[in-house]
């Protein structure tokens, strides 16, 4: 059996390692490859400077950037962006771990507002500063969601199942979050894999503004489309809730738990949050009125 026969080439998004595993008999078995989620650093310049570094799945890097720049409130919409480009030639070391973000004309990026996240380390779901001033400096920049629409509970009670459709990296390594955008019928908008929580939200958004014309409540223009439920593998952060905010979202679904800030901050920010969402069930901790019985 050839090379290629015994182990094909990998989908993006993972690699190979080997492993030894430990067996009931009581030994260690042979060393052998085993399937597991790539992680790899990305440097998000503006203008040459660096403004964050987060750890991420490589591909849908251009979703990616768009998403984080939209939820720190450094762009509105995708005519915001001039260019985004990978530094370096395909073949060099590091090569596609480095975006280069270039402000559409006329734009200036004012990098001092990035704050905290002007730091070039990690940006991941414990980034940030917690209590209850983060809230009120979100919403200070930030309008609750307006209220509506109604989604039937019955989609909402389905919502997360769409991620096993969207989870092949999922299936082969048991090591990435998913995300995904659906709008009220339930038909997914976008829907992406990554290590972080928070980058495959960023993924999502990201698409919504470059492929759907999703917009902030701040754009020059009205958005043309807003996602109904962001659903998220794991459980739900402050984060997460943050970035469906600045994105419109009005419901936020997830397969696992809601932190307590997270749960705050969807109070004030006019959003419906679902936890536990799965086996046709669901916890339901703020605005219901927006779920229809059916």
């Amino acid at each position: 059996m050839t090379e290629e026969k015994r182990h094909p080439p990998l989908p993006t998004g993972v690699t190979r390692r080997p492993v030894r595993r430990y067996t009931t008999e009581g030994r260690l078995a042979p060393a052998e490859p085993d399937t597991v989620a790539l992680e790899e650093p990305l440097d998000i310049r503006i203008s040459g400077d660096t403004v964050a570094i987060t750890m991420r799945t490589p591909g849908a890097d251009r979703f990616l950037v768009t998403g984080f720049l939209f939820a720190e409130g450094l762009i509105h919409s995708a005519e915001d962006l001039g260019g985004l480009t990978h530094c370096g030639r395909p073949g060099e070391e590091g090569y596609g771990n480095i975006v280069e973000v270039t402000p559409a004309p006329g734009l200036v990026i004012d990098l001092e507002r990035m704050g905290v996240s002007k730091r070039g380390t990690l940006t991941t779901a414990a980034c940030g500063v917690c209590g209850r001033r983060s809230v009120d400096d979100l919403m200070a920049t930030c309008a609750p969601v307006p209220p509506g629409p109604e989604i039937p509970a019955s989609v909402l009670a389905r919502a997360t199942e769409h991620l096993r459709t969207v989870q092949p990296n999922f299936a082969r390594t048991g090591g990435v979050h998913a995300a995904a955008a659906l709008d009220e019928t339930g038909s997914v908008l976008a829907a992406f894999e990554d290590v972080g929580r928070h980058n495959a939200v960023d993924k999502v958004v990201g698409a919504l503004l470059l492929e759907h014309g999703l917009r902030s409540a701040r754009a020059s223009l009205p958005t043309a489309m807003r996602p109904t439920v962001l659903v998220v593998s794991g459980r739900v952060s402050f984060e997460i809730v943050q970035k469906a905010a600045v994105a419109r979202c009005p419901v936020v679904a997830s397969v696992s738990a809601g932190s307590s800030l997270a749960i705050d901050l969807a109070e004030r920010a006019g959003i419906t949050l679902a936890t536990f969402v799965r086996n046709g069930r669901f916890n339901v901790y703020t605005h219901p009125e927006r779920i229809r019985e059916g």
